[in-house]
């Protein structure tokens, strides 16, 4: 199986990312809305659809600064000190 080289895992991360989340987010609000049937599919489908349009961009060029920041908040554990 083809592998992407890893200079491009900030933005597989965030292109599967994005699809998981605004998924299930405009599902719940859809959901919420119109109930289950025919009219939460079409309706989720745009709604979804426009979201994953909106928030990719988003993810993928925040992406470092939200890495940068867990890094400033996070500590090395101990056995990660020794290596």
């Amino acid at each position: 199986m083809a592998r992407l080289p890893q200079k491009f895992a900030p933005w597989a991360y965030g292109l599967i990312q994005v699809t998981i989340t605004t998924a299930v987010a405009t599902a719940i609000a859809t959901h919420q809305i119109t109930g289950f049937g025919t009219r939460f599919l079409v309706q989720w489908g745009m709604a979804w659809l426009a979201s994953w349009l909106t928030l990719l961009p988003v993810v993928i060029l925040l992406a470092p600064f939200v890495q940068s920041m867990v890094s400033a908040i996070t500590a090395e554990g101990r056995a990660e000190r020794r290596q």
